[in-house]
């Protein structure tokens, strides 16, 4: 196949950056008075989800110090929904895969699958929440702030969704997707994310955005009075940072990985323009005719939910896929058609021109082809000539080097995007 020339570029995107985590972090609760928040003794939950957040255990860790300072007895609640395969044990394993484990942090992590019901939802559904969360003395919410992959909203992904959905272990989590197929994430996540402040000792909460490089843009705590106005705010931060491809129309999108560390979806649905969610409209753009995904993260443990999403992939990503870790995630999240599984061919050579075969009636050395890293990280990829042109006019995108045509090595293996 004549692939098409090839070309190294980079967006200009603000990307402010915390540079003393620890300063940040402690000046941030230093405005909280802890001091006559907390008596000494109180048993205190902190939340800690399944995300790559950057730092999060430096994050983490730091919290725990300055709890101890008054005396509180803090632990961990892994805070995940169903991930995990719905287990606690699994659980436990995705934390230590991010460095969070009884031995860095110092403190107990008390995982289970045991909720207990604290409140029924205006739908009539229960609403369901961690035991150990909700028999402690306090809880402190902590999680990064971000858009959603499968709505848009005043609050989208951040510690509404913590309580809702990671609190809410895999029982509330299934109860909290089964009405947002109904009645849409924005009116169920902020409803439910409300009872629980109300009905759980919560002590404050903890705000993380990230910019366009995955490093830690802005930390900031809140009271539980204030836990939707902070979010708001912060998903408008988030929202300016965030990575978007920087083109209405193309022929084929290559991502060298996918994985839950990158998106709760593999791939973020407002990058790709594909969300796949019974009763939320698909983005007007940017209309991409095909995907294709290499690879899947190691820190995925063989959950690949959101690879539905992609058009073609390689038997590469096959053989690493847990699928009773995807069917539990799909299900409990109401999204089945994210874990179907796209075209897969041996290597990444074959199902890269397989799908230039199916773009329509444009030739393959004409398309119009991105090739990225993954859907976080997009301050630089490559591009084919026929966007060349394109990014001469665009004051954002800086046009470097030129490359060969698409290439490959003997295993028909596809040279990765370098950031």
């Amino acid at each position: 196949m004549d692939f098409p020339q090839m070309y190294c570029i980079r967006q200009k995107i603000d990307a402010p950056q915390i540079k003393d985590i620890q300063a940040a972090v402690i000046q941030e609760l230093s405005s909280l008075n802890l001091a006559s928040r907390i008596t000494p003794g109180d048993r205190i939950a902190i939340t800690a989800g399944s995300r790559g957040i950057n730092h999060i255990d430096t994050i983490l860790k730091i919290l725990i110090d300055v709890l101890k300072t008054h005396r509180a007895k803090p632990f961990i609640v892994p805070a995940m929904g169903s991930h995990g395969n719905g287990t606690g044990q699994g659980q436990i394993e995705i934390l230590k895969s991010l460095n969070i484990s009884e031995e860095t942090m110092e403190v107990p992590i008390l995982s289970s699958m045991e909720v207990v019901e604290i409140g029924t939802s205006s739908h009539g559904f229960p609403v369901w929440v961690d035991k150990h969360a909700a028999t402690a003395d306090h809880v402190v919410v902590m999680n990064r702030i971000k858009p959603h992959t499968e709505f848009e909203g005043d609050i989208e992904s951040g510690l509404m969704k913590m309580m809702a959905i990671g609190l809410g272990k895999h029982k509330g989590c299934f109860e909290v997707h089964k009405q947002t197929v109904n009645f849409g994430y924005s009116q169920v996540i902020p409803e439910i994310g409300t009872l629980i402040l109300d009905r759980i000792p919560v002590l404050f909460g903890v705000g993380i955005v990230e910019n366009i490089y995955d490093e830690t843009a802005c930390i900031k705590s809140c009271l539980p009075k204030d836990f939707y106005d902070t979010e708001s705010m912060l998903l408008k931060k988030a929202k300016s940072y965030m990575a978007r491809l920087p083109f209405d129309k193309i022929d084929l999108l290559i991502l060298d990985e996918m994985g839950k560390n990158i998106s709760g979806t593999g791939m973020d649905t407002n990058v790709i323009g594909r969300i796949m969610f019974i009763g939320e409209k698909e983005p007007a753009e940017p209309k991409i005719t095909r995907i294709v995904v290499l690879d899947l993260t190691e820190a995925s443990h063989g959950n690949a939910i959101g690879i539905g999403l992609a058009d073609f992939t390689t038997l590469n990503v096959i053989k690493k896929l847990d699928t009773q870790a995807m069917a539990t995630n799909a299900i409990t999240a109401m999204t089945p058609e994210k874990a179907r599984l796209p075209v897969s061919l041996a290597t990444d050579k074959a199902a890269i021109e397989a799908a230039l075969q199916t773009i329509g009636a444009v030739n393959p050395s004409d398309a119009r082809i991105v090739h990225i890293k993954n859907t976080l990280e997009m301050g630089s990829f490559h591009i084919s000539h026929a966007l060349k042109e394109e990014v001469k006019e665009r004051e954002e995108l800086i046009l470097g080097e030129q490359m060969d045509a698409l290439s490959f090595d003997t295993n028909g293996r596809l040279s990765s995007v370098t950031i």
